[in-house]
């Protein structure tokens, strides 16, 4: 992060800060290889407090000027008049992803929204949030596609396409993930959004293991399956990710869709489309959704890949 980076990252800001969404949204994105020097951070705006996440520790000195950059920008003209009052920044580097709080008061919970949906999400205590940003035209094409349908929402984390389905009018959703504490979370945020939550089913459980709990309540007219890249002891996607793709054709109905999805920036589109080709042919590839254009990347195929499978 030399001068001319953090001036880069200044004149983003401003220019962000000048038009802040009424949503939660990602201000600048570094990860995209867009702005050299900058390529390990990332700004969020979360209505009213802006995250900044660094992913690789920086120098010492680095770290000094960056954290004087941000505090100028808290001066300005554009930071008063969008109504921003917190400040953080987290160490995604470090073990705990310890997060310093530069202005304002330290926030442990806070509820953002997206498409007029309300999300509970976690500051300053966990690595991620809560709520995947890049993924908000996923969500999206979920609430638009749901009406009638049956949905299997595989690693379910804290349950933003179940939310989506729901409110876009889906039958049932069936959210599976090892990770209890996310699911909970989920069911927090169906009922802030007023949901029924008789229309909604909590698994928390090891898929690789619970094949039979799955495919008892199917079947589905539309599996999400959003992994995540690597997750010690629990999934490696080079490996774990066919083993999902090989059971669609006993979870599908006949007229199924898949929403298949993947954030690994080392594997491109082709490794989903070719593995479903290989484990599940009856399934043929519709389309790649679109990622949200503040998540510019210098190689479409690093980015978040959201690929839509349908039967027949």
């Amino acid at each position: 992060m030399n001068p001319d980076a953090l001036a880069t990252l200044n004149a983003h800001l401003l220019t962000a800060l000048h038009t802040a969404p009424a949503e939660t949204r990602r201000l600048f994105h570094g990860r995209g290889r867009c702005w050299p020097g900058l390529e390990q951070l990332t700004v969020d705006w979360l209505q009213g407090v802006v995250l900044v996440s660094l992913f690789k520790e920086p120098q010492a000195a680095e770290l000094e000027a960056l954290k004087q950059q941000l505090m100028q920008v808290t001066v300005s003209s554009e930071w008063q008049q969008c109504g921003a009052h917190t400040l953080a920044l987290q160490h995604r580097y470090l073990p705990q992803s310890t997060t310093e709080w530069l202005l304002g008061e330290s926030v442990d919970e806070l509820i953002i929204t997206e498409g007029g949906l309300r999300y509970l999400i976690d500051l300053g205590k966990k690595q991620n949030s809560g709520l995947f940003l890049d993924m908000r035209y996923g969500r999206h094409w979920v609430r638009e596609q749901a009406q009638g349908l049956r949905v299997l929402n595989l690693f379910a984390y804290t349950c933003g396409f179940s939310v989506a389905a729901i409110e876009g009018g889906a039958d049932h959703v069936v959210n599976l993930d090892m990770a209890r504490g996310a699911l909970s979370r989920g069911r927090d945020n169906h009922r802030l959004n007023g949901h029924d939550v008789s229309k909604v089913t909590f698994l928390g459980h090891d898929l690789f293991k619970s094949w039979a709990k799955v495919t008892h309540s199917g079947p589905y007219d539309l599996v999400i399956i959003d992994p995540p890249s690597f997750q010690k002891g629990s999934f490696l996607l080079t490996k774990d990710y066919q083993r999902v793709l090989r059971r669609l054709p006993d979870l599908l109905s006949p007229q199924g869709t898949v929403l298949a999805c993947m954030n690994d920036p080392a594997f491109g589109e082709d490794f989903l489309i070719d593995g479903v080709t290989r484990e599940a042919p009856g399934l043929r590839f519709e389309q790649r959704l679109e990622n949200p254009p503040e998540f510019p990347d210098v190689d479409p195929q690093s980015g978040l890949k959201a690929l839509v499978f349908r039967q027949g």
